[in-house]
């Protein structure tokens, strides 16, 4: 516990400089986290425990499971992550508050020690989160909140399962496992969209793989075209963002564009609404994305954890599946410098 003392009091000594509310902000971050830190129960003690709920039991033991496959199988970091567990009693661990300028789609970026910049702000308290929100809106930039189920500090501390990760069925489980352990094998600073489309990459073509493992065709067949409708939607997030680049980019006034931007969210919806009506069959996944406000900071967002996802699947298959050759060619891509990176990916001809 002395550890996570020592690194995150640095980080608020560090950021003195740039006022009191940076060290309020990790004050916040300080004691969240040692919160969560200083609650960690053992799973395997859990699972023996017979005042465990059986509900929990199975949970924790699936857990387990699937963290010896995502290190044997998948080549995740062999460690002591997500070997405990916390109840932390709400539906969300942190909240991310993400901000973009009116009239672009690039996000407000924040840099911390250890962790580089990001385009976002994490939270433990829902009202802390609301109040910086309210804070960027008043400065005129578009702001939206996400709750966040998992996190991962990289492998500087053993982080824990959540209640959180474990409100779904066990295919979800697996993938904020590996998700969160992808960001402990390789994480480049400073470039989210990297970082956030190769955790994705390793969670798709783990969950696929610990599927086809288990026998579990039917959820291997759901999983499938989930990622479908996934695909889908961030296909017309992409066309969307596309139109607005122009809007943005075009000789209007400022009454204008934001009239032009409001019309092209309009045809967002639309064309969702349609898709899930025919394509999708009704499937109605998505109404709560689309039913709340649609802003540069949420498009942003979303772009983060999509957008780069292709291109590392397609090294991946470059890669034959072999997780060690990927995640070493994935290593000397992030090694590069950040301008050159993201085509690098895009037009790798090959694993090694």
């Amino acid at each position: 516990m002395r550890r996570v003392f020592r690194l995150l009091a640095a980080a608020i000594i560090a950021s003195g400089v740039t006022g009191c509310t940076s060290v309020s902000y990790y004050a916040q971050s300080l004691e969240g986290h040692v919160e969560i830190m200083a609650a960690r129960k053992n799973v395997r003690k859990l699972i023996r425990d017979p005042s465990t709920p059986q509900a929990l039991r199975a949970k924790l033991t699936s857990a387990s499971a699937i963290r010896r496959f995502a290190t044997d199988e998948v080549a995740l970091p062999e460690n002591s992550s997500y070997r405990s567990y916390v109840d932390i009693g709400r539906d969300a661990v942190t909240f991310a508050v993400f901000a973009a300028p009116q009239f672009s789609l690039t996000p407000i970026t924040w840099c911390f020690p250890v962790f580089g910049c990001v385009p976002y702000r994490g939270y433990f308290s829902r009202k802390s989160a609301a109040e910086s929100a309210a804070e960027l809106q008043r400065q005129g930039l578009d702001v939206y909140v996400s709750g966040v189920t998992a996190y991962s500090t990289l492998g500087w501390f053993s982080d824990p399962l959540l209640s959180t990760m474990l409100r779904q069925d066990d295919t979800y489980l697996a993938s904020l496992i590996f998700h969160e352990l992808a960001h402990q094998k390789i994480y480049v600073n400073g470039d989210s969209s990297f970082n956030e489309a190769f955790a994705v990459s390793v969670e798709t073509t783990g969950v696929r793989k610990w599927l086809r493992a288990t026998g579990n065709r039917a959820g291997l067949r759901r999983y499938e075209a989930n990622r479908k409708r996934s695909a889908d939607f961030l296909g017309l997030i992409a066309k969307t963002r596309d139109e607005l680049r122009q809007v943005f980019g075009s000789p209007r006034s400022p009454q204008q564009m934001a009239a032009a931007k409001a019309a092209t969210i309009d045809r967002l919806r639309m064309r969702y609404r349609r898709m899930r009506d025919t394509r999708w069959a009704g499937y109605r996944g998505y109404d709560a994305w689309f039913d709340s406000p649609i802003n540069n900071a949420k498009l942003a967002a979303t772009a983060v954890y999509g957008e780069q996802v292709p291109a590392f699947l397609r090294l991946f298959d470059l890669c034959s599946g072999d997780y060690p050759r990927f995640y070493a060619a994935v290593r000397r891509i992030g090694n590069l410098p950040g301008p050159s990176r993201a085509q690098a990916l895009k037009t790798a001809a090959a694993c090694d």
